[in-house]
């Protein structure tokens, strides 16, 4: 009895070899185009990656270094001599002391808004005091006027 199974099982191992082996040889002849195709795309796809790693890895690596260290600044310079603008070209300007002092408050940086709040105004009151005062002064922008109150001796 042993024996029985021992035969049959061993010609039903040779017969499953035989169809796998046919069935390889078919698969091989019918989709050829496609093995081929697959085994090129891994050839090509292996090689990709090694030249890849290997460019990059000869690469230098740049490293920064940040240092921090504090620097002492002068919390403001002692002014030499106290400024008094010039009232008589004030005068003949016709610059009021509202204009004058957002002049200086926009010689300061400080925005229409920041004016605003701080002189309890509203920002378009702030607009037409800067509109005026840039008329008389002759200037077109912001700058312009803060250059030419200071070339006037109304701004220090």
């Amino acid at each position: 009895m042993k024996r029985h199974v021992l035969i049959f099982g061993l010609v039903g191992g040779l017969l499953i070899a035989t169809l796998q082996y046919t069935e390889y040889r078919f698969v091989i002849i019918e989709h050829s185009v496609e093995l081929y195709s697959a085994l090129v795309a891994i050839l090509f796809a292996t090689f990709g990656i090694w030249l890849g790693l290997r460019i990059t890895r000869s690469r230098e690596t740049i490293r920064e270094t940040v240092v921090v260290r504090e620097v002492p600044v002068p919390a403001e310079a002692p002014a030499l001599e106290s400024f008094a603008p010039n009232t008589t070209r004030q005068q003949t300007l016709g610059i009021t002391a509202r204009e004058l002092e957002i002049l200086t408050l926009i010689a300061g940086g400080f925005s229409n808004r920041e004016i605003a709040t701080q002189l309890f105004v509203s920002e378009n009151t702030v607009k037409t005091h800067c509109a005026r005062t840039f008329d008389k002064l002759g200037a077109v922008r912001r700058t312009q006027a803060v250059q030419r109150g200071k070339e006037l001796g109304l701004l220090p």
